[in-house]
């Protein structure tokens, strides 16, 4: 498979990892938008939300979880943080492997200017 959260997951590409488990890996985006912009992946790979089938839905409760662990252990919890996960090319996908970006540190603007 050609996929880049494959890579790094596997180890064959370098990852500024933030928290793993046997589920999930979590590691700072490359081109981050906020002070804190994490990304949380599956280690299984999905193309993106609509490819979970029923019985492994629990991996998105899991990766909430999981989220919640690194704000308590980064300090942003209390100040708070968005969570966006894009949904195929028209959602913004760029990486066809579901992932959960984490946004924190700065006061995040409600929508973007160019949205309609």
């Amino acid at each position: 498979m050609d996929c880049l959260f494959c890579k790094i997951i596997a180890g064959e590409i370098p990852g500024d990892i933030v928290y793993e488990d046997d589920k999930v890996l979590a590691f700072n985006d490359i081109n981050p938008v906020a002070p804190y912009h994490i990304l949380v992946v599956p280690k299984k790979h999905y193309d993106s939300m609509i490819d979970i089938n029923e019985e492994d839905m629990d991996i998105i409760a899991h990766i909430h979880k999981v989220i919640n662990i690194i704000a308590k252990e980064k300090g942003f919890a209390e100040k708070g943080f968005r969570i966006i996960n894009n949904c195929g090319s028209d959602g913004g996908q760029e990486v066809k492997h579901i992932h959960f970006h984490v946004l924190a540190g700065k006061k995040l603007p409600m929508y973007e200017k160019d949205a309609k």
